[in-house]
């Protein structure tokens, strides 16, 4: 098994879509058929288009780095931070207006170099709870 920190042609465009906010980008990257292990993002490339188009609008200035990367096989796993303002509803949370950041831990499937399946592990209910705290404050 080779595994090497490099980066990856799927991995660069995702961070392109996050950081020009561009959800179209999708397209790129993701299987039509993309499954997604994460309770808030449905399965299939529209719906992650979809999400995506709902966290530009929440954190209009989102943006995305990748920390870690690690590829071998059909497999790509990362460590990523997001950072943005909470300018937008996002799920179910009105805007208040705080910066945000968003680590996650990534592992991808691929097939024919786009990303066909997603596990994640990330802080997003520490987020949540912080957010909701400041929209009832």
């Amino acid at each position: 098994m080779s595994v090497t920190t490099t980066t990856h042609p799927a991995v660069e465009d995702f961070l392109a879509m996050v950081n020009t906010r561009d959800a179209d980008r999708v397209d790129t990257h993701c299987t039509f058929e993309h499954i997604d292990h994460n309770p808030v993002v449905p399965n299939g490339r529209e719906a992650n288009r979809l999400f995506w188009k709902n966290v530009f609008a929440a954190f209009p200035d989102i943006t995305a780095t990748v920390k870690d990367l690690l590829v071998s096989g059909d497999r790509v796993a990362g460590r990523f931070e997001y950072e943005g303002t909470h300018m937008g509803e996002f799920l179910g949370i009105p805007a208040t207006y705080r910066k945000v950041q968003i680590r996650s831990i990534d592992i991808w499937r691929l097939e024919d170099g786009l990303f066909a399946e997603h596990w994640d592990q990330t802080n997003l209910t520490e987020v949540l709870q912080e957010l909701r705290a400041a929209a009832h404050a």
